[in-house]
């Protein structure tokens, strides 16, 4: 059988090796981000430091503003690969990187044109940072080509199914891009010295990710050839996907934007302190999603049965590695914020820990969805989604940040996930109508969960808080364990999957 088969795509051994690989490339990062921004914050001091959360959200942001090509290309190689049509595979890489350089020209243009604007006018900055603040955002204009070159050939990497390769670059790209600030501490405390540092690693490791796809795909070297007949295919794909890719994470992160210019600098960095811990533990639902891609694609394609049963395995995994996470953050968040940074940071940050918490659960359960939508081939719905989501949710931000400050703002960010987790649900179970009985099962169990955390929100003394997080941590785990895991996923907690004769498990 075919290494890119789906039934091997689709296989639970394989699923679970590869969501490791990407969830070590993703932790080793957020152990480093635990150790450093605290030190960044002194080092920089806070207004500074709220700089370089913006500067990392533009990094973060423009890896996805390249027209969904980077997904797209999985796609077309990973379907090449399964049909065993390899020798188009050269002429459809150098396709889509040459799309996604041109791309990334226009993203650095439109950020240098806008430099001066977003420094001088839209951001709340001090006039003695004004100056050194546009210096980095022209250096950071710079690495956009990098970034979305970068996106193209992690991709080239996924479709081939080598997550190892892809992690063992990312693990050190991560911890670098938080450790590197660090590292310029010593000699100056100028974003732009350190922007120039965070500049030089994004170039570094993209020469990383061409020399390993030269090394898996050799043909690359020897066939550098353009074919127009794959740039329609690969808009067609990623057109709808691009409304997602910009709408999607302008949602995610126009919360800072908005606070900047409104309660200014040092809002900003009371709430990405809290928004930072807390968003690293979408990691997890990420990680499986990015597996998932490709194996829901070949499942929709010959067995829906066994499509619907990865999909409801990624609903049990996600939920059953936030919950618990998600519940230690709600309950102890105003203790946690004040050991990790300082009294100022608990007092102003824990209920926008706190809400952005229960907002994070449904967010990693929504990627399932998202991720099965897009492999069903329609990612138009989900974009036509986050596109009318847009103004109401600027709307919802604007007046809760009137009316609670940083909390509403945390309010309005976590009842936008819920309402986009429920459509992107209701959208799966539209295509795939066995999903529905699953998700009326798996709705009551959500709600369940969000009426506990609201429940530990309550709670002021140590003694209570520790006792009701024991007491809902065992209970959870025995109704986990009897009630959520199915038999073949309680052996894989044992340490394997089952095997069958003949066949392999979803």
């Amino acid at each position: 059988m075919s290494d890119f088969s789906p039934a091997n795509l689709a296989s639970g051994r394989r699923l679970a090796r590869h969501t490791a690989w990407n969830l070590a490339g993703a932790l080793l990062p957020l152990l480093a981000a635990v150790f450093a921004v605290p030190m960044l914050i002194h080092g920089l001091g806070v207004e500074r430091f709220g700089v370089l959360t913006l500067v990392w959200m533009v990094i973060g942001y423009f890896s996805l503003f390249d027209l969904g090509l980077g997904r797209a290309l999985i796609k077309l190689v990973s379907e090449k690969l399964g049909a065993g049509s390899i020798e188009e595979i050269p002429e459809i890489v150098w396709t889509a990187l040459l799309l996604m350089l041109l791309l990334g020209i226009a993203g650095a243009l439109a950020l240098l044109a806008l430099t001066d604007w977003l420094a001088a006018d839209v951001l709340k900055i001090p006039p003695s940072l004004q100056n050194e603040t546009a210096d980095a955002f022209r250096l950071l204009a710079w690495s956009v080509p990098v970034v979305i070159l970068t996106t193209g050939l992690r991709g080239v990497l996924e479709a081939y199914q080598r997550f190892d390769l892809v992690n063992l670059v990312r693990m050190p790209m991560g911890v670098l891009t938080f450790v590197g600030p660090l590292a310029v501490l010593p000699f100056s405390n100028r974003l732009d010295a350190v922007v120039l540092v965070l500049l030089g690693l994004r170039i570094a490791f993209c020469a990383v990710h061409a020399a390993l796809c030269a090394r898996v795909v050799p043909a690359l070297l020897h066939r550098a050839a353009l074919a127009r007949r794959h740039v329609r295919p690969m808009l067609g794909f990623g057109g709808w996907m691009t409304v997602s890719n910009v709408v999607g994470p302008l949602m995610v992160y126009l919360d800072r934007f908005v606070i900047g210019s409104v309660l200014g600098m040092a809002s900003v960095a009371y709430y990405v302190a809290s928004y930072e811990v807390i968003t690293k533990l979408l990691v997890f639902s990420g990680a499986l999603a990015g597996v998932l891609f490709p194996a829901f694609a070949a499942s929709l394609a010959g067995d829906r049965s066994q499509a619907a049963g990865l999909f409801g395995r990624g609903v049990r995994w996600v939920f059953l590695a936030m919950f618990p996470l998600v519940l230690v953050a709600t309950v102890f968040a105003s203790d946690g914020l004040r050991l990790w940074l300082s009294v100022e940071f608990a007092r102003n940050g824990t209920a926008v820990l706190q809400w952005l918490a229960a907002g994070i659960l449904l967010s990693s359960l929504a990627n399932i969805p998202f991720t099965f939508i897009q492999a069903a081939g329609r990612p138009d719905l989900a974009a036509k989604l986050h596109f009318a989501e847009l103004p109401f949710y600027l709307l919802g931000l604007w007046l809760c940040m009137n009316q609670w400050g940083l909390a509403g703002v945390a309010f309005a960010w976590t009842l936008r996930a819920g309402l986009d987790a429920a459509a992107l649900f209701v959208m799966a179970a539209w295509l795939e109508k066995s999903l529905w009985r699953m998700l009326k099962r798996d709705a009551l169990i959500l709600a369940l969960a969000l009426a506990v955390l609201a429940l530990g929100t309550l709670l002021a003394s140590a003694a209570v808080q520790i006792a009701f997080a024991s007491v809902v941590l065992t209970g959870f785990a025995f109704l986990a364990w009897h009630y959520l895991l199915t038999p073949e996923e309680r052996v894989f907690v044992h340490g394997g999957l089952p095997r069958r004769s003949g066949t392999n498990t979803p």
